[in-house]
């Protein structure tokens, strides 16, 4: 019998840590044969080449995928979606995989999942079923509408995607991928390599070794006018608490260059002595300098996921993650640099519980396994729940 082929597409750092566990379970597999595409921000200079950290971890990367414009805004963003579809249709085609398989809910992923739609192959969708805000929470779900095969992260994620109309048979719970890389972490927790020699970045260099905190803000995109102004309140209270800070850069979404500037011109006039920016590490090199911090702040789902597995403190700012799935770790604050302050002396500085909310760590292999067995199939019913 011939391997099945799976094509997964990554589309920015922050996918590639969630789905990596998930390209070498699924490399590994005797009955599976793994196709990579990478696309977006992942294919770009300026947001890290997180392509070029998929080969050097082993996996062919068969396709790459360029569709970002000049600029974020909702203009560019809704241009690049529609190129997106353009280029994955092609790489599809020349490829020719049994399924594609897509995570989460970024813009890029709607181009992927129409573009195997359209060509009839079948697409399996990870971590669907989700309730957060902004555009995410629209291309989340109309992924999970045009996806054969579902795999939630959490429990009340398949009971969600099943609430929506989907065949329970073809909804199987997995956890989160991004934990498997968290329980490792767990396992080997040392840090044993210099972070400022390894990545660089720009900025100050402060000390780390007696505590510092980690940075990720990224722009709202039902706020994309407010980005600016949002994180000059982030960067204001962090430069006042006066502890070293690892901040890293905002990811392409629409809004993204309010952020972006306001980040340039804060380190430019301010010449703040405890910021250090960055673009990008390795997932197991970020999730272990993650879980040495004294906690984390900003607006990321690494802080709702990861940090909960790991028990690290974490004050979300914000809307974006609105109504997300969370544990004890996370306090939630406003945009306002007093509050944001004051929530960072009151909650970060020592471990929380650690919870398995969003899964045991063995989440890539329950994926490859269920692919290589699951009846594959782009002929698609709606049901419809009732109500009672």
């Amino acid at each position: 019998m011939s391997k099945r082929k799976i094509c997964v597409v990554v589309t920015a750092r922050t996918s590639y840590a969630k789905i990596k566990t998930i390209l070498k379970a699924i490399n590994a597999h005797k009955d599976l044969q793994l196709q990579v595409v990478c696309a977006a921000s992942a294919v770009l200079e300026q947001y890290g080449r997180t392509d070029k950290m998929v080969e050097r971890d082993g996996f062919t990367v068969n396709e790459r995928v360029f569709m970002i414009m000049n600029e974020e805004t909702l203009l560019t963003s809704a241009k690049a979606t529609g190129i997106g579809v353009i280029e994955f249709s092609g790489a599809f085609d020349r490829l020719k995989p049994d399924a594609v398989l897509v995570m989460a809910d970024r813009f890029e992923i709607m181009s992927a999942a129409l573009a195997a739609s359209y060509l009839n192959i079948p697409l399996v969708h990870v971590q669907g079923g989700e309730v957060s805000g902004n555009i995410d929470e629209k291309v989340r779900h109309a992924v999970t509408k045009l996806a054969d095969v579902h795999f939630p992260a959490t429990k009340k994620s398949r009971d969600n995607i099943i609430k929506m109309g989907e065949n329970p048979e073809m909804v199987f719970w997995s956890g989160c991928p991004s934990i498997d890389l968290a329980r490792e972490v767990l396992e080997k927790p040392d840090i044993d390599f210099d972070i400022y020699k390894k990545y660089g970045g720009v900025g100050t260099f402060p000390d780390l070794s007696e505590g510092y905190y980690l940075v990720m803000q990224h722009p709202v995109t039902t706020e994309v006018d407010d980005g600016r102004a949002q994180i000059n309140e982030t960067l204001k209270a962090m430069n006042e608490i006066q502890k070293a800070v690892l901040w890293f850069w905002p990811n392409v979404d629409a809004g993204g260059g309010g952020v972006s500037k306001g980040i340039r011109a804060f380190r430019e006039n301010q010449d703040p002595q405890y910021l250090h920016f960055m673009k990008n590490m390795e997932p197991l090199d970020f999730l272990r300098v993650l879980n040495q911090s004294l906690g984390i702040i900003g607006n990321s789902s690494v802080a709702i996921r990861e940090a909960s597995y790991l028990g690290v403190s974490a004050v979300n700012i914000g809307s974006r993650q609105n109504a997300r799935e969370r544990g004890a770790n996370v306090v939630d604050v406003g945009y306002d640099a007093e509050a944001i302050k004051q929530a960072v002396f009151s909650h970060c500085g020592d471990k929380k519980e650690q919870l398995s909310l969003y899964g045991q760590g063995d989440a890539g292999q329950k994926i490859a396994d269920t692919l290589a067995n699951v009846e594959l199939n782009y002929r698609k019913t709606l049901q419809y729940a009732v109500r009672v």
